[in-house]
């Protein structure tokens, strides 16, 4: 498929080549290895941030280039294509850095910010727990105020970069009768004293990316590393969704591109009752029809991408996008599969891998059923 893409300039396009570039010689060799290792060395995360990958779009004040967010998404789509779901660069800069930026004290900015830019610092998100996922206003991690200091106790768990992080913004509960409204974030440095790290989690897929359970015990955090007012959290967390649903869509449309460039590369070589695969009608129609439908996500990708810079993108239809480009994602990668036969059940190709890696879509960053909850309210409210 080829789409002009007028919002990309030569400047984006001159890094995405950088991009490719550093990825097919740094990375792509060894995520076998990482894979095996259920972890990305943290020198990886050094190297990224040299190659400036990590925050693009952080201001200069913090260590960044300040450059705008287009950069972070030529970063998510090429790590997309070439299938490196291990390094969690995405969480670190579309999920904690933002949130660090735009609600830390500039305390917390001024320490954190520029090790997250260089790779020196990792940054996880800890929201879920064992009896609260999709529903963060009902979470149990307690933090009491004691003096200058909060003292959190509970758990996190399948908490993505868990066993590297240097830094987890956690959603803690500062007052467990007032729902969503109870809700506080706070930075908490993995090396406080009381922070244990768990298990590194077995994954169906994203294997070589770490992910882990998370236990506060008496973990004093200052006051200062509390993110805006107590019970700010929640509505924190609202602002940045539309961001977060977007970058899973962007991750899911390269996914569904690079599956159908690299199937009909094979289809056209694979030879099946003296014919190629992709001499066979069946074949041709299955890939026409998955790339006309990922053309259409692709128009509609970009149309939140445009939407986002200019500071417009609801969080309504960034959950449609994530909707749709989750489902399609399965879709590709499941139908694309069928036409390797027994090749495409082998983890030596990459198609199984995309297989595997592609069911959590329909999890992270909100849950399907979720997405289309938010859909139904935003219909029923335009027509009741």
């Amino acid at each position: 498929m080829s789409l002009d893409r007028p919002m990309f300039s030569s400047d984006h396009e001159q890094f995405r080549d950088t991009v490719r570039k550093f990825l097919e010689t740094e990375l792509v060799p060894h995520h076998a290895e990482w894979e095996k290792d259920k972890v990305v060395p943290r020198e990886v995360w050094r190297k990224a941030g040299e190659m400036g990958l990590l925050c693009p779009n952080m201001p200069e004040e913090y260590g960044g280039a300040g450059a705008d967010w287009l950069y972070n998404v030529v970063v998510i789509e090429e790590l997309s294509r070439a299938g490196l779901t291990g390094p969690g660069f995405m969480v670190h800069s579309e999920m904690v850095a933002p949130y660090i930026r735009d609600y830390a004290s500039e305390e917390v900015k001024k320490e954190w910010l520029p090790k997250m830019v260089t790779g020196e610092a990792i940054g996880a998100i800890g929201l879920t727990e064992p009896g609260a996922g999709s529903d963060l206003k009902n979470i149990k991690l307690r933090a009491v105020r004691d003096g200058d200091h909060y003292v959190l106790n509970g758990q996190k768990v399948y908490i993505s970069n868990g066993q590297n992080a240097d830094i987890v913004m956690t959603a803690t509960k500062t007052d467990p009768d007032a729902g969503a409204k109870g809700v506080t974030l706070m930075v908490v440095p993995t090396a406080t004293k009381g922070f244990e790290c768990g298990r590194n989690l077995e994954k169906l897929g994203l294997k070589a990316q770490d992910t882990s359970e998370l236990f506060y015990s008496d973990v004093r955090v200052p006051v200062a590393n509390r993110m805006g007012e107590e019970g700010s959290g929640f509505s924190m967390l609202m602002t940045k969704l539309a961001q977060e649903r977007l970058t899973q869509a962007i991750r899911s449309c390269a996914v569904c591109e690079q599956t159908l460039a690299d199937a009909v590369v094979y289809v056209k070589d694979r030879k099946a009752f003296g014919n190629t695969i992709g001499d066979f009608q069946n074949t041709q129609f299955v890939l026409a029809g998955l790339e006309a439908e990922t053309t259409q996500l692709r128009v509609f990708v970009d149309h939140c991408i445009a939407q986002h810079m200019n500071g417009d993108l609801s969080p309504v239809v960034a959950a449609k996008a994530k909707l749709v480009a989750s489902a399609l994602h399965c879709k590709v990668v499941d139908e694309c599969l069928q036409f390797y036969g027994g090749y495409g059940y082998m983890l030596e190709y990459p198609i199984a891998r995309a297989y595997i890696d592609a069911r959590i879509v329909k999890i992270a960053g909100g849950a399907m059923e979720v997405m289309k909850q938010i859909i139904w309210r935003d219909m029923s409210k335009r027509n009741s």
